[in-house]
């Protein structure tokens, strides 16, 4: 190595491996190859992409003051603070994504408009902190009255009772350059208002807005706030817009039949997802039946792609006319359907099927024939039966014969040992696979799963089995042999895992030739394992490991002297006490550093 020419390593080698993590990794190896990663790769990148692991000021200092071009920059921000961020905001930024922001405070708004006049895409994800929603509406309206070219914006303020007053006003501050807007959370009023005041001009010469795509979370969806949008905005390709009422709804201030019908003045609509989440109670478009969705069906038929929640009065006759109205459809997403069954998909296969993501959660009446009749459409990429717990065995056959699969989600359904086989045998390249609380299998499925000779066991690298009695030692010792394409691994609440398994994980990367390392790992309440096991955290066990969950193990009684001196030897590592799921995606918010 030390005899090739940079350029050669340089040109051949390094650039067509520019994900950081590979690129350190290289460094490591050789003097040819610090000084052409520091000096003729690292330099020159345009795009760097951390929102994988979380960092500290410290490393980002490190790893920032080394990239001289980047125009692009995605941040995991949850260990960082409004001065991690200010030596690094310049003109030449025009893409700049923040995401965990933990401990940022709107002020950050305030330098990227003054330091990055250039900026065309944003998006920041913060923590609620209570501050007084006048100072931030005052940062960011600061910060778009700076940025006048931007054209895709996301603003997100995550927390238990975050004031969704925080963007009110927001529409006399938005450049006339945005196209693509996202904003959480909003107040219904508030949207309305926003609405009316993007809307589009009449006139081809005219430099309005020209809005294509909008995300907003509110506090409810309602006719009002349709009718606004349908008549606005009907330039529109993507609309997306989720509520959380805390009450049931008023007549009045609901989503009715008559909204519904109004979302087709949008002509150029391709992507709808309208969803009513749970809080506080058990919320759904009561409202609306199969009248509205036979409506939005005739009216909506360029569609690609569908995701609805909370639709509970809709039955099979309305899900089906969306399916057999919109042949473009791609994505298909129905979540808490009590009414759905088999029949929804009765005729799927008499029409040209082209849809490659379909996700069927928490729909009790579906069962096994319904994926069979999926399984026809052999673009299928996704394939997510979350809590559809009538789907068994039977069907397994079908999924493993399809070519594309890379997702499937089998949480609670009746599959067995058996079924697992199958699947092991099959030709279905499955690279994520979730068995959460499929509780009638065991470590022998594992063993049929990996060891079947099929092609999961060369493309699965995301494994869920959170809540199986079933799995033990056996199970994961199987993983560590012969998983050795996975870096993600769930096995929470499986309470008969010691610490031999987490032994073998955390060893095998060093005896296994061509094993990927664990990324991500997720032992929360597996009271099996002792506090001896958090050891096993120490360098140089589980080598590549950026996040962990421990919480309610006995990992966590342990001194603190220890957890600390882990945190000093991996500061890239995420230990996660709070039983987020993978990687704290939900609960990051509330963590401390």
């Amino acid at each position: 190595m030390e005899s090739l020419p940079n350029y050669l390593i340089s040109e051949e080698i390094l650039w067509k491996m520019l994900d950081l993590e590979t690129l350190c990794t290289m460094a490591c190896v050789s003097k040819s190859l610090r000084f052409s990663v520091d000096n003729e790769v690292l330099p020159y990148l345009a795009s760097l992409d951390l929102s994988n692991v979380s960092i500290d000021e410290q490393a980002l200092y490190h790893i920032l003051n080394r990239l001289k071009t980047v125009n692009t920059l995605t941040l995991n921000c949850q260990r960082l603070g409004d001065s991690s961020l200010l030596p690094f905001l310049a003109p030449q930024i025009q893409q700049l994504n923040l995401f965990r922001c933990s401990f940022l405070s709107s002020s950050v708004l305030n330098c990227i408009g003054a330091n990055c006049p250039f900026l065309r895409v944003l998006t920041v994800e913060f923590a609620d902190q209570g501050s007084p929603p006048v100072l931030f509406r005052k940062n960011v309206a600061y910060m778009l009255s700076k940025c006048r070219y931007l054209e895709d914006l996301s603003l997100k303020i995550k927390g238990t009772e975050v004031d969704s007053s925080a963007f009110q006003s927001i529409e006399f501050s938005l450049p006339r350059s945005i196209k693509f807007l996202k904003l959480k959370p909003v107040l219904e009023n508030n949207a309305i208002h926003l609405a009316n005041r993007l809307r589009v001009s009449k006139s081809p010469s005219s430099s309005g807005f020209v809005l294509q795509f909008l995300s907003l979370l509110l506090d409810v969806i309602s006719d009002r706030l349709l009718v606004a949008i349908s008549k606005s905005l009907p330039l529109l390709a993507e609309l997306h817009l989720e509520d959380r009422p805390d009450k049931e709804p008023s007549d009045d201030r609901d989503l009715t039949n008559d909204g519904l019908h109004c979302i087709g003045s949008c002509h150029f609509l391709t992507d709808l997802s309208l969803i009513r989440s749970r809080q506080n109670y058990q919320g759904s478009f009561k409202r609306i039946n199969d009248m509205g969705m036979f409506q939005l069906a005739n009216t909506c038929t360029d569609l690609e792609s569908v995701k609805l929640s909370g639709f509970s009065k809709v039955s099979d006759a309305g899900f089906a006319s969306l399916l057999q109205s919109c042949q473009r459809l791609k994505k298909f997403e129905v979540r808490n359907a009590f009414l759905m069954s088999d029949l929804a998909f009765h005729d799927l296969i008499q029409a040209p099927c082209t849809l490659a993501e379909v996700r069927l959660l928490y729909c009790g009446l579906v069962t096994s024939e319904t994926v069979k009749k999926l399984a026809f459409s052999r673009s299928l990429e996704v394939l997510d039966l979350c809590g559809c717990k009538s789907v068994a065995d039977s069907c397994l056959g079908s999924i493993s014969c399809l070519q594309r699969l890379t997702t499937l989600n089998l949480t609670g359904a009746d599959i067995t040992d058996s079924g697992l086989s199958v699947i092991g045998q099959g030709n279905t390249p499955i690279s994520y696979l979730c068995l959460r609380g499929c509780k009638r299998l065991t470590d022998k499925g594992i063993s049929f799963l990996l060891c079947g000779g099929g092609a999961i066991a060369q493309t699965l690298s995301a494994l869920d089995l959170g809540y199986i009695p079933g799995i033990s030692d056996n199970g994961i010792l199987t993983i560590a042999t012969y998983g050795r394409e996975i870096t993600e691994l769930c096995i929470r609440n499986c309470f008969h895992v010691t610490d031999l398994a987490l032994r073998a994980l955390a060893t095998k990367r060093w005896s296994q030739d061509r094993s990927k390392q664990l990324c991500r790992v997720d032992i929360f309440n597996c009271v099996g394992l002792s506090a001896d096991a958090l050891k096993l955290l120490r360098k140089p066990l589980f080598h590549g490991l950026h996040w962990i969950g421990i919480g309610k193990t006995h990992l966590t009684s342990n001194e603190d002297t220890m957890i600390t001196e882990i945190q000093k030897e991996r500061p890239w590592l995420t230990l996660c006490f709070h039983g987020c799921e993978m990687e704290c995606h939900d609960g990051w918010q509330f963590h401390s550093p």
